[in-house]
């Protein structure tokens, strides 16, 4: 809206409709796998940007069975939305999938033709299968437009906070040596480059900060900002029973390049990387904390 564009957008209950609201939006109730009810909602729109899902509370990502409302709506829900949009002629539809599903990149800048490799988890494969809705416009004339977005942070941030509340409680460990990269975004720079990929062509284009960081380093900065004790260490082979569906996100190193969409859309973040967002948000919560 600031970018001067009038929205709509979807809300799930009053709640949220008022902060559609609160935000010079109009809020819209559609049943989201009811394909004749996403014909209207669509109609007469120059864009969609899909942006649902239903990520599991941290504790719970380790579940498969967690996954499969997201998994709903970035596949079932995703086609019957680009199929409205084909049918209604919208001409630019947005995708949401993220990052984890590249392969194992080592040092390596990972950009958009890098190898991607689901690992059998019901996240990474529901996200890379649901890309495929993006080309269902693009086929049919329009701009389809995939972004996969590095792992989300903000002060505001449900799993943010729950990451935050673990590591003071000393219930979060590291895993392995954790030298393996993280990519991440802070959300408020994902929200602006969604905006700026209205301007992308077809395709896809990664949405990270300039400095991925080793996961240790990632989970430290966090540590530092909120003056956590120091993390508990386990051996990498306890992986898997702990982290379950998300281990082979975390295990991955993944160090992504957003060269792409930077240079289709001139797009770039304000925060350039986890160890500055991690710092202004601790300030803030504790600015936050002592104004009460």
């Amino acid at each position: 809206m600031r970018a001067g564009h009038a929205v709509d957008a979807t809300a799930r209950d009053a709640a949220a409709a008022e902060v559609v609201t609160a935000r010079g939006g109009v809020p819209v109730q559609v049943d989201l796998y009811d394909p004749a009810a996403l014909r209207r909602a669509v109609a007469g729109r120059d864009a969609v940007l899909r942006l649902t899902t239903a990520l599991p509370p941290v504790l719970r990502m380790r579940h498969a069975s967690a996954w499969t409302e997201t998994g709903r709506l970035r596949n079932e829900s995703a086609r019957m939305l680009a199929e409205a949009c084909v049918r209604e002629g919208v001409e630019v539809y947005v995708h949401e999938s993220f990052t984890f599903a590249y392969a194992d990149g080592g040092e390596r800048w990972l950009d958009e033709d890098s190898p991607v490799d689901d690992a059998g988890a019901a996240p990474l494969r529901d996200a890379l299968t649901g890309e495929a809705n993006a080309r269902v416009v693009s086929d049919a004339g329009g701009r389809g437009i995939v972004l996969r977005f590095a792992a989300f942070y903000s002060a505001d941030s449900p799993q943010s906070l729950t990451v935050a509340a673990l590591l003071l409680r000393r219930r979060l460990a590291l895993i392995g040596r954790a030298r393996n990269y993280f990519s991440s975004i802070h959300l408020d720079d994902a929200a602006t480059a969604t905006v700026a990929a209205l301007r992308a062509p077809s395709g896809v284009f990664n949405v990270a900060d300039n400095n991925p960081l080793p996961l240790r380093d990632y989970l430290a900065s966090i540590a530092r900002a909120i003056d956590a004790p120091p993390m508990r260490r386990l051996p990498a082979f306890l992986g898997s029973a702990v982290m379950g569906e998300t281990w082979p996100c975390l295990r991955r190193s993944q160090r992504v390049s957003s060269q792409r969409l930077r240079g289709a859309t001139g797009w770039a973040p304000s925060t350039s990387d986890a160890r500055q967002g991690w710092q202004a948000i601790g300030l803030q919560w504790a600015s936050e904390l002592g104004a009460r």
